[in-house]
């Protein structure tokens, strides 16, 4: 393995598809799991077999007609669990089982009513009957966020020695700051004598809206798999974006982290899976929001027109956006005005200009957002 090489593991179809109001069925699941192998990812979380049957037939018809990413099942550290999932991945050419128990003493305490003892040894078990059917194992440590450190060590090298290859050092609540999660990351590859045998994968929930800040801060304290969805979307106020965990690594190359992404297809398949889930995408969302590549600030409009990267750190045609816009408004100035007027075949004088752009800051100040009929009506041309 390049240490490198970031894994994409992408659980949109699994916990993205969890927000209330979005679930899609198995010919939905299989067209968005088309999308993400051919935008790169390396893993496709394609569900929970055992919690409905509506799941499981996805998992199943995600395994017949995936090729190259891993397929992945989530289960309980269940026997039960696991049984499904062995049934629903049966025709995948790359399976992984994705198994794990909650670590904190909270999820302990009031989630199972046991100990740690009792956790740790039903963690163990889990992870010896899964290697019976399973060559490829992930272990979720839940609520790892907020264990106690030395215990969440301590059941990290003991399921590695069970056999787990891929070690999940969820935040499921979104509790971490960068810092705090950093440093957790750093002390189990510094503590844990056995950590070179599996992948480090970190997967973090949006509640304090650090979900990718702490995704970069795992992976850059040496974790090489970061689970994400598209647009972010998840349990509660989503999980770490595909989009930005990627872009991020893409225009600081200096960090020397790469994946195997189509970046020019991430908005494409951002705008299928919104309709298809039918959420739509805020304005203002980083790398896919519609306002993303928008300008319409007249200082920062004058700055792109003359060089876009005086305002822009990413090309957007590398997202897939075909490009820019210059969007008119009150705040706009003479050169946004002028750009958009030649775009639409007229050019007019320094004099004539003035003219015009005291009419069109009346008339945006009324409208709010001048479109193309606007300025045909502007310079006077019935179109």
């Amino acid at each position: 393995m390049s240490k490198n090489r970031i894994y994409i593991f992408d659980t949109t179809l699994r916990d993205g598809e969890q927000v209330p109001g979005c679930q899609l069925n198995t010919k939905e699941k299989v067209e968005l799991a088309l999308g993400l192998e051919d935008l790169g990812v390396d893993v496709i979380e394609a569900g929970f077999p055992i919690s409905s049957p509506g799941d499981f037939s996805s998992v199943v018809e995600i395994s017949k007609n995936v090729k190259k990413p891993i397929i992945c099942a989530l289960s309980r550290a269940v026997v039960k669990d696991i049984d499904m999932a062995v049934l629903s991945l049966k025709e995948a050419k790359r399976k992984r089982l994705h198994t794990g128990i909650g670590v904190s003493d909270i999820h302990i305490k009031y989630k199972f009513k046991s100990t740690r003892e009792k956790i740790l040894e039903q963690a163990i078990s889990t992870v010896k009957y899964a290697r019976k059917y399973f060559d490829d194992i992930e272990f979720y440590p839940e609520d790892a966020g907020r264990a106690d450190q030395d215990f969440l060590a301590k059941m990290v090298e003991s399921v590695i020695d069970a056999g787990v290859t891929v070690i999940n050092i969820a935040d499921t609540t979104g509790y971490n700051i960068p810092s705090m999660y950093g440093d957790k990351i750093k002390f189990l590859i510094n503590n844990v004598p056995n950590i070179d045998k599996a992948i480090v994968s970190v997967h973090c929930h949006n509640d304090l809206g650090l979900a990718t800040a702490n995704s970069l801060s795992g992976l850059q304290n040496g974790a090489r798999q970061v689970e994400v969805t598209m647009n972010g979307i998840g349990e509660r106020a989503g999980n770490t974006s595909l989009e930005e965990i990627v872009m991020i690594l893409h225009a600081h190359p200096n960090l020397n982290m790469k994946t195997n992404i189509n970046t020019k297809k991430i908005v494409p398949l951002s705008k299928k899976v919104s309709k298809i889930m039918n959420m739509p995408v805020q304005r203002n969302k980083a790398i896919v929001g519609s306002n993303a590549f928008a300008h319409s600030s007249g200082i920062h409009q004058d700055g792109f027109l003359k060089h876009r990267e005086t305002y822009e750190i990413i090309d957007p045609s590398d997202v897939g956006v075909e490009a820019s816009s210059i969007d008119l408004s009150a705040r706009s100035g003479r050169a946004a005005l002028g750009h958009r007027l030649k775009l639409l075949g007229y050019e007019f004088t320094k004099i004539e200009m003035e003219t015009l752009y005291i009419k069109f800051l009346n008339m945006a100040d009324e409208r709010k957002l001048l479109h193309d009929e606007d300025l045909y009506e502007l310079v006077g041309d019935k179109k």
